[in-house]
């Protein structure tokens, strides 16, 4: 049978993905090899070493893969750190043979295999061999407009790096995670606040949230940087929290509500360690007036804010480590109330239908006036086409992105992507 460093090498010569898994395909009885996939790609399992050395010969006696893997469990549950990891390390390395610690056991410490395969590729021909990590995504509001009813939770999006702050009890360590899996280890003063507070914690979780800075720009200038790091102004600003178990089943027990109370009860906590926030949220019921009315006034906050949408949660809904339309990002938007001035036809396939109504009025103290041919039904067009005359003077809800001043005149807005919404009368100057 070939040893793993040899396979390795035969996976690294061969940059055709079927050839791969032809490859691993005719190792499936290697035990060893699937074992050492899962340390190096299961981004949950960190070693806490930076720098591993290479074997530059002579050969030792050869090292048998049980002693190895006693090494890099006692270096994940950390029982070895510092020089005595360091010990270890060396200890290994002289006792392996150069090529099985260069081309295997060194590749597997710095988690690195070097040789073009992926978790998704061991998975495909054997699923389940290595752990996947991902988390729950948003889907676009603007997609599943019909999905915007009943109880929600409404909270700001903020313009700033997806981190995903893994607290892990056994070994009394926070690691912290992009979105794909990727550590993060240059916001070092939030990691270190938490380990130095992990009691506090009392269990293993997963906080899900945005790391914030000045401005994205300045984040993003620290977030990869190797040296000269200047992030202590970063601050990590929490909307989910999860067991850890639950966050590798890839679906939680509690409920968003559930979740997001619970988040809330350890602010005191975040508030001792300092560095940690909580993005605030609001629940609503979109099937009421009253809700209606927090929806708008929470995106027109949302503008004035500065912030990049606002997300949109179901109250019941599980975390689910997939994209899922339980959570809805969108856009901050204002709606505004204009008056019918003018109606313009199609072109092309809307020739003898309505193309567009030329709106006016005013709101917040601006005089707006606005070309709006977006949000109608094909059924809509052919009917306020053929009912024209009676449109004019009508009042309309127009909802859009933002008011912008019109380059032909300063004293006159428009506005920026407009969609008709709804008439709020049923004759000229009616508004119900």
């Amino acid at each position: 049978m070939k040893s793993c460093a040899e396979i390795i090498v035969e996976l690294e010569a061969d940059n055709s993905r079927l050839a791969k898994e032809a490859i691993i395909q005719a190792n499936l009885s290697n035990e060893e090899l699937f074992d050492g996939f899962r340390f190096a790609l299961d981004n949950m399992i960190t070693f806490g070493v930076k720098k591993v050395p290479t074997h530059g010969g002579p050969d030792g006696q050869g090292l048998p893969w049980n002693v190895f893997k006693d090494l890099a469990n006692k270096l994940y549950k950390r029982e070895l750190t510092g020089h005595d990891a360091r010990d270890a390390i060396e200890l290994c390395l002289s006792t392996a043979k150069q090529a099985e610690w260069n081309n295997w056991y060194r590749r597997i410490l710095i988690k690195d295999l070097r040789c073009g395969v992926s978790e998704k590729t061991i998975n495909k021909v054997k699923k389940g061999a290595v752990p996947v990590f991902e988390c729950m995504l948003a889907h676009d509001g603007a997609n599943h407009e019909k999905k915007i009813a009943g109880k929600k939770l409404l909270e700001p999006k903020l313009d700033g790096v997806r981190v995903l702050t893994v607290i892990n009890m056994e070994n009394r360590t926070v690691t912290q995670y992009t979105r794909n899996g990727k550590v993060l280890e240059n916001f070092s003063h939030i990691t270190k606040a938490l380990e130095d507070n992990i009691d506090l914690i009392g269990r293993s979780m997963v906080l899900d949230g945005e790391m914030v800075s000045t401005s994205f720009q300045a984040l993003m200038k620290q977030v990869h940087r190797k040296d000269n790091v200047q992030s202590e102004d970063a601050v990590l600003m929490l909307f989910d929290i999860l067991p850890v178990s639950e966050f590798q089943m890839g679906k939680s027990i509690l409920g968003q509500r559930r979740r997001s109370n619970l988040l809330q009860g350890m602010k005191k906590i975040f508030d001792k360690i300092g560095g940690i926030g909580i993005i605030p949220q609001i629940e609503i019921d979109l099937d009421g007036f009253v809700g209606e009315l927090q929806f708008k006034e929470f995106n027109k906050q949302a503008i004035i804010d500065g912030y990049e949408g606002i997300m949109i949660k179901d109250v019941d809904a599980i975390y689910e480590c997939k994209r899922s339309t339980s959570w809805l990002k969108q856009k901050p938007f204002i709606e505004v109330t204009l008056a019918v001035t003018a109606i313009e036809e199609g072109t092309g396939k809307n020739e003898g239908r309505l193309g567009a109504l030329i709106c006016e009025g005013e709101d917040d103290g601006k005089t707006i006036r606005v070309n709006g041919g977006s949000g109608f039904t094909d059924d809509q067009r052919a009917e306020y086409w053929n009912d024209k005359e009676s449109m004019l003077g009508q009042i309309v809800e127009v909802r859009a992105d933002a008011a912008t001043r019109n380059q032909d005149s300063e004293d006159v807005y428009s506005l920026r992507f407009p969609r008709f919404l709804r008439f709020r009368g049923f004759k000229a100057g009616e508004k119900i």
